[in-house]
């Protein structure tokens, strides 16, 4: 990627991205340094809004980054992900309900994100981290500067399988305000979020009202009544979202949106009524399998193939995944042979 390139896609900069709204008056020493950390390593990405690695997931919010500065492994933005988010001085039950939720849903195949940040954000990655699965570190301050420093471990662990994702430029420092927008990526990259020990003026909060606004599923878990750390977990569940006491409770929610949308859906002309009959899964997920070819398929392609909303098709993916059907490959998915 050289700097023009880079030019044209900073066309339409974020407010968190220190540059002019014009693209002439872009400061090329910020473009300079950025493409310096591109090459520094073979796991530095940069991606623009319409770069085919963009998370569609993402692509879909409101306000959307313009770039993503990611570091690690990329195909950590494949899996289907859920966010887990909660209290920095989080308690002893609330790290081990964070850790035993955050382990089942990745040994079930969702990645896991969150924002790094003490208490319950490093809880959840530590734990997937631990089994192997993939994480995602998305960050309020440069891709190469480690918040809170005594996850500076945990920021390298996580790039094995998972990575680092920041919209902001390289060496900025965490500020107060990069915070909050840093939140409206970790559920943007998400089909649910879900807040373990909040207050009711938890910052996580923020991140749960965000991903109702971005028409995603919001789960929450409950605690003692006694003391102000649930509080605001408990404020979410009287509004209607709901209350999860392990990673089936977020695995059955979904299969509940899923068969919600299965319901509304109409058998599609391209499958035929034979070949749905010998398949042990309904015909819905029958119509969604003819759209994955036996070369790698991106997420886009299948979603245009199969005419269904993005957030149904990655629920569906995830249900033949699991049944042997499907695999992630990087760039997307590819159909398995089964007798």
């Amino acid at each position: 990627m050289d700097v023009e390139e880079l030019r044209q896609r900073l066309q339409y900069e974020p407010e968190s991205l220190p540059l002019s709204s014009k693209i002439g008056a872009i400061d090329f020493n910020k473009v300079d340094s950025a493409l310096k950390w591109l090459e520094q390593a073979d796991n530095h990405y940069i991606i623009g809004l319409f770069d085919p690695l963009y998370p569609s997931l993402l692509q879909q919010i409101y306000d959307p980054p313009t770039v993503l500065f990611i570091k690690g492994n990329i195909n950590a933005l494949l899996p289907p992900s859920i966010a887990i988010v909660g209290s920095r001085n989080m308690s002893l039950h609330g790290a081990n309900t964070t850790a035993k939720i955050a382990q089942d849903l990745s040994l079930k195949g969702f990645s896991i994100t969150s924002g790094l940040a003490a208490g319950i954000d490093g809880a959840a990655h530590q734990a997937v981290v631990k089994c192997q699965g993939v994480t995602i570190a998305v960050l309020g301050c440069g891709i190469d500067v480690v918040y809170p420093k005594r996850h500076k471990q945990l920021y390298i662990d996580i790039q094995h399988d998972g990575c680092i994702v920041s919209e902001l430029w390289p060496q900025v420092s965490p500020i107060a305000s990069h915070f909050p927008k840093r939140n409206r990526i970790v559920s943007g990259l998400s089909i649910g979020t879900l807040v373990v020990e909040a207050a009711r003026k938890s910052g996580s909060l923020i991140t749960a009202r965000l991903a109702m606004e971005q028409n995603r599923e919001v789960f929450a878990v409950p605690g003692s009544i006694v003391g102000q750390y649930h509080q605001g977990c408990h404020d979410l569940i009287k509004n209607g979202v709901k209350l999860v006491e392990d990673a089936a409770d977020i695995i059955e929610e979904l299969s509940s949106l899923s068969q919600f949308h299965l319901d509304q859906l109409h058998q599609r002309h391209h499958i035929e009524q034979s070949e749905m009959s010998n398949l042990p899964f309904s015909p819905q997920l029958a119509s969604l399998l003819k759209s994955v070819g036996y070369e790698t398929t991106t997420i886009d392609a299948v979603v245009e193939h199969s005419g269904e909303p993005l957030d149904l098709v990655l629920v569906q993916l995830l249900e033949l995944e699991l049944q042997g059907w499907v695999a992630v490959v990087p760039g997307g998915y590819v159909r398995l042979k089964r007798s």
